[in-house]
């Protein structure tokens, strides 16, 4: 916590302190996880006295008067910190310390979807965010990209279109019928029609190769996130990959470092993004 939070002198060199825990409200440490997230763990909880390392005596997280003591100094000391640190216990004695009601006060950020994620928002019904630090170059690259990633979208709705009249027009053809010259007309529609596919495709390719050239001209430490076969993290071709679903169905939020909630209020309210079925994209409401 001191490489994270403390400041660095001029040479490099990091001086070992506690101010670190001026960031926070409750420390626990030796908590014997994933024992600790299981209320049934009777384990003891003890505050801990961080220059000393000395371990106090409570009563379910509240301070006790220790053995010999006979001033309540230590009964005291432990009151007026402004982050108390203590040693074992479980998820009770935090919900306790923290003043917490209900489950879905507490935001859990963890960096392991199984291990983190999966558990704490199942077991304990816990808020949970996931931290994925892959997505911030991801996201840079999709901004340079943008542009052309809209062209695309747009090139392969082309060919969608033109190749439904294609089909349109084939099975008129072979289950209607029609006099000699419309007959005709319709067969010289469907060579042009299948032209413009022909041509909206080699377009779609030549812009994807143009893309991917993109991505192999940015600098290194950008492209490096997009696999040159598998491409984004996030998905698998057109669809969303594995491990997004996961995502969406285990994390309520994710980021590529906790760092970004310090961008917003602590009491800020996070609500989902709308979804959306297929059929509902070209009918949005403005």
């Amino acid at each position: 916590m001191n490489f994270l939070c403390a400041s660095h002198a001029l040479d490099g060199s990091l001086s070992c302190n506690f101010d670190w825990l001026q960031y926070f409200d409750v420390v626990v440490t030796g908590s014997a996880k994933p024992g600790f997230f299981h209320e049934e763990n009777r384990a003891n909880i003890f505050e801990v006295e961080p220059e000393s390392g000395m371990l106090l005596n409570t009563d379910n997280g509240t301070p006790m008067p220790q053995v010999g003591s006979t001033s309540p100094e230590v009964l005291l000391k432990g009151l007026n910190k402004s982050c108390r640190v203590f040693q074992g216990g479980n998820v009770a004695h935090l919900h306790k310390l923290l003043s917490i009601e209900s489950s879905s006060q507490v935001l859990y950020v963890g960096d392991h979807i199984y291990g983190d994620i999966l558990r704490s928002k199942k077991v304990l019904g816990w808020r949970t965010m996931l931290v994925v630090p892959e997505l911030e170059r991801e996201v840079k690259l999709l901004w340079e990209l943008r542009d052309m990633r809209k062209q695309l979208r747009l090139l392969r709705n082309e060919r969608d279109l033109v190749e439904d009249q294609i089909h349109h027009l084939k099975w008129s053809l072979k289950f209607e019928s029609f006099h000699d010259d419309e007959k005709q007309k319709m067969i010289s529609a469907l060579g042009e029609l299948e032209s413009q596919r022909d041509q909206a495709r080699l377009a779609h390719q030549q812009a994807q190769r143009e893309c991917h050239q993109k991505v192999e001209d940015l600098p290194f430490s950008i492209r490096l996130i997009f696999h040159k076969i598998w491409g984004q993290l996030m998905k698998t071709g057109y669809q969303n990959s594995r491990f997004a679903h996961q995502v969406e169905r285990f994390a309520c939020l994710y980021t590529s470092q906790v760092s970004n909630l310090s961008l917003y209020s602590p009491d800020k309210y996070y609500r989902p993004s709308e979804d959306f079925m297929p059929h509902e994209f070209h009918i949005l409401p403005l």
